[in-house]
C-alpha cells in the first residue's frame, strides 16, 4: 500500500507539473490584437531596445534570449543574440531561438514580420505607449506577461516619485525659459506637444517652443532664431562629430539668448525618445539644465552617463 502510495503521488505531480507546463492565458495586447501564450514563457525576444531595456528592468533578464541592433542599455544586453534592427527584424534569427513570446513596438517593427510570427503561432504582444503615463503602463503589462509583477510596480514606483518630485519643484518656479529641443539635424526637426520630449520638458518647468499639433516640426534656421530660445538642447541617433559642427553652427548666432548664456547643450538620446525607466533620469537632467539656479540635491544615479556639456571653450 505504502509504494502504490509513493507511485500515485509521482505520477500525480508529474500531471501537476504538465499541467503548469502547458498551462496558456489570453491577452489583449495595446494594438487591440488578443493573443494566446504560456501564463509563463522562458523563452522572450525583444523586438526593440525599449523592451530591452525594460526587460532588464524589471528583472527577467535571464529569460531574454534576443534582442535587436542598438539593445545598448544595460551594457550587458551588448553580449545578447541580435536579431536585426527593429525596423529591419531578421526572421530565421527570431525562429532559430524558439521564443516562447516576442515582445515588440508598434512604431517601427515591419508588419510583414510581425504577421508572419503570428502565422507560425508565435505570440507577439505590441506595445504602442503615447505618453508618460502609457510608459509605466506599458512596464507594468509587461511585467504582468513575464511574471514579474512586483518588480514591475516597483520599478514605475519609483518613477512616479521622481516625476512627481520634478513636477513640484517646477511648479514653484516663477519664470519658464524657452527650450528648443532638436531631435534632426538636418532638416532641423524638433518637437510637438504630442511627445515625451514635450512632457519632459512641460514636467521640468520649461516652454517647447516648437509645441503644435504636428508631433515632429521642421523649421529652417532663421524661424528658429525667430523664437529666440533660452535653452537650445540637441539630440540624434547619430554619433560623432556632427554634434560638434551642429554646435558650432549655431553657437556663431550670438544674438540668440541660449548662445548669449551658453546654455547649448549636446544630450544622448535615448534618455528623451526611449519608452523606458531611463525617462525619469532625462527629466532629472533637463531640469538641471533649464533650472540651474535651483540646487535639487540629488545623487547622480551610478552606471547613467546623462549628458555632455557643449558650452565648454
Amino acid at each position: 500500500m505504502t509504494t502504490y502510495r509513493i507511485f500515485f503521488i509521482i505520477i500525480s505531480l508529474f500531471f501537476c507539473a504538465a499541467e503548469v507546463q502547458s498551462a496558456i492565458r489570453n491577452v489583449t495586447d495595446q494594438v487591440g490584437r488578443k493573443i494566446t501564450l504560456s501564463d509563463n514563457p522562458q523563452r522572450i525576444v525583444s523586438l526593440a531596445p525599449s523592451i530591452t531595456e525594460i526587460i532588464f528592468a524589471i528583472g527577467r533578464k535571464d529569460r531574454l534570449k534576443g534582442v535587436t541592433r542598438f539593445s545598448d542599455f544595460p551594457p550587458e544586453a551588448a553580449k545578447l543574440p541580435r536579431m536585426g534592427s527593429y525596423t529591419q527584424l531578421k526572421l530565421e534569427r527570431i525562429l532559430a531561438l524558439k521564443p516562447d513570446i516576442c515582445i515588440g513596438v508598434r512604431d517601427g517593427n515591419p508588419p510583414t514580420i510581425i504577421h508572419t510570427l503570428e502565422a507560425l503561432n508565435l505570440p507577439v504582444y505590441m506595445v504602442d505607449p503615447g505618453n508618460l503615463n502609457e510608459v509605466m503602463k506599458t512596464i507594468l503589462e509587461i511585467g504582468d506577461l513575464l511574471n514579474a509583477d512586483e518588480a514591475a510596480k516597483t520599478v514605475v514606483h519609483d518613477m512616479e516619485t521622481r516625476f512627481s518630485r520634478i513636477k513640484s519643484l517646477a511648479a514653484k518656479v516663477p519664470y519658464h525659459p524657452r527650450v528648443f529641443f532638436q531631435i534632426g539635424i538636418s532638416p532641423i526637426v524638433a518637437v510637438g506637444t504630442g511627445t515625451f520630449i514635450h512632457e519632459l520638458i512641460t514636467y521640468a518647468g520649461g516652454k517647447n517652443v516648437s509645441e503644435g499639433q504636428t508631433l515632429y516640426p521642421r523649421f529652417n534656421r532663421e524661424q528658429v532664431l525667430a523664437m529666440s530660445p533660452e535653452v537650445f538642447v540637441i539630440t540624434s541617433m547619430a554619433r560623432g562629430d556632427i554634434f560638434q559642427r551642429v554646435k558650432t553652427e549655431w553657437s556663431s548666432w550670438t544674438t540668440m539668448p541660449a548662445i548669449q548664456n551658453k546654455r547649448i547643450f549636446v544630450l544622448d538620446s535615448n534618455l528623451f525618445d526611449r519608452p523606458t525607466p531611463r525617462l525619469a533620469d532625462g527629466l532629472e537632467l533637463l531640469f538641471r539644465l533649464i533650472h540651474p539656479e535651483i540646487n535639487v540635491g540629488w545623487v547622480e544615479r551610478s552606471g547613467t552617463h546623462h549628458f555632455t556639456k557643449t558650452n565648454e571653450k
